[in-house]
């Protein structure tokens, strides 16, 4: 049975950066859970930043919050201990938060702190997908559980 690594906060968690939420109960992810496929995991808590916390957005390769300081440290180490998670638990299938300065997958803020999207990934999405983990969004859970019961096949 394949593992599936899913961001924190869409377990209904409280680890964003505002110290809220962003719960989704999508019928595949409520049957993962049911199935103990899941392991949560929030990046930037492991990485050692609180919650509630400032802000954060990618610029270039830097993580700045919106006063400017630089938590790019902090996102790296929680990105190597997401990879240390999915590889202790022989996982080749992650769910995070799209938009995440961490966990985005097909967008990320564009650093201006004005709302503005751009097509890139965060942090933990860029080293997991480097160790080979397929990473997907939120709102691509059937085509997640597509892909693993294809790699249940094999």
């Amino acid at each position: 049975m394949e593992k599936i690594l899913v961001s924190a906060c869409l377990l209904g968690e409280r680890v964003r950066y505002n110290g809220g939420a962003a719960t989704c109960d999508d019928p595949v992810l409520v049957r993962w859970l049911a199935e103990g496929r899941v392991v949560s995991f929030c990046p930037e808590v492991a990485g050692g930043l609180g919650t509630p916390r400032p802000r954060a957005e990618r610029q270039g390769l830097r993580v700045m919050t919106d006063s400017a300081v630089d938590v790019t440290t902090a996102f790296g180490r929680g990105a190597e201990r997401a990879r240390d998670t999915a590889r202790a638990h022989c996982i080749r299938v992650a769910i995070l938060k799209d938009g995440s300065p961490s966990c985005g997958s097909s967008y990320v803020y564009d650093g201006t702190f004005t709302g503005a999207r751009i097509a890139a990934v965060g942090v933990t999405t860029a080293l997991l997908q480097q160790d080979h983990v397929r990473v997907f969004n939120e709102s691509q859970l059937d085509e997640a559980a597509a892909y693993v019961m294809k790699l249940e096949e094999t």
